[in-house]
């Protein structure tokens, strides 16, 4: 097939690797507005997708399935290919995707965008090394959305709104993705700065993520109990975006997070519920490693990130 995203022809083909609540909210929504989706994934989401559908539970989107394929990996050209696992799995995950795909024998055949939906900042140099600078279109996503079961999406928020960026691409080249997300339903915009996009992101993630996790609590208590830690974390990892080019107010970040639901819990907070593996260093590790290279103090960052480690050890 040819690479719509050069032709300009509206109906995208684009691989989804990770159908969990980010991936698969995507999938269906981008499969529902007429586009061809291949979900790449393993035996039991496959089977569950190729009997069901994606199915979606939705106040924002309404209730839906939509068809999608299956495959175990990326075999043929597409427009692009969603990364929307764990960093905890992406090296194996990636597996799944060749950096050229063939198609009836072409080895030459352009795989398209990769377009990676990932916590942390430092995972463009690692995907630029593997698809090269041409290729990889980072991306942010605002939203809640959770896998229940395979192929079983509830999206919580009355929001989902994404920034597709890349330093080293044209503006052009991510426009259609950009509008079929846009006629998906996706508020999505298109924006020059990379680092800044995604240190916009580190800036209102990482002091939930870590605080919540840390004790074990939802948003409500963290805003309340906790709410000096909070408030100088919130100030800390602000000074680290905006030495990493990110324009930050830490009083916005607070105003946001006491707009949520008490209840709100992080992923982070759930997977450590769930005793799976934490994106600790993608999310605690880079900004560290980011306050270390522009000296940017952050001493409560620096403990709280060392007590996870610690708890996460044992």
């Amino acid at each position: 097939m040819q690479n719509n995203l050069l032709d300009g022809h509206d109906r995208l083909t684009v691989a989804v690797l990770g159908p969990g609540g980010v991936g698969g909210l995507l999938a269906a929504l981008l499969a529902r507005a007429g586009n061809r989706v291949i979900c790449l994934a393993g035996p039991e989401t496959a089977r569950a997708l190729d009997a069901h559908g994606i199915q979606v539970r939705s106040a924002r989107f309404d209730d839906f399935t939509a068809g999608v394929e299956t495959a175990p990996e990326l075999r043929e050209p597409v427009d692009a290919c969603l990364v929307a696992v764990k960093h905890t799995s992406l090296d194996a995950a990636l597996e799944r995707i060749p950096a050229r795909p063939s198609a009836q024998g072409d080895t030459n055949a352009d795989a398209g965008l990769v377009v990676p939906f990932l916590n942390g900042v430092e995972h463009p140099t690692a995907l630029r090394a593997r698809y090269g600078a041409d290729r990889v279109a980072p991306a942010v996503i605002r939203v809640e959305s959770t896998r229940i079961a395979p192929g079983v999406i509830e999206h919580g928020s009355p929001f989902a709104e994404v920034d597709l960026t890349g330093d080293k691409l044209p503006h052009a080249r991510l426009t259609p993705l950009s509008e079929a997300l846009e006629r998906a339903g996706v508020r999505t915009r298109v924006l020059e700065d990379e680092s800044a996009a995604l240190w916009a992101k580190m800036a209102f993630l990482a002091p939930l993520a870590l605080l919540t996790t840390r004790y074990g609590v939802p948003v409500g208590d963290i805003r309340t109990r906790h709410r000096e830690e909070l408030s100088t974390l919130v100030e800390e990892v602000a000074a680290v975006s905006r030495a990493c080019g990110a324009l930050v107010d830490p009083a916005e970040a607070v105003r946001r997070y006491d707009g949520f639901p008490p209840t709100t819990r992080t992923s982070m907070q759930r997977d450590a519920e769930a005793g799976r593996p934490l994106e600790l260093d993608a999310i605690g590790g880079a900004l560290l490693r980011a306050a270390h290279r522009h000296g940017v103090r952050v001493p409560v960052a620096d403990r709280v990130v060392r007590e996870l480690q610690q708890e996460a050890g044992r």
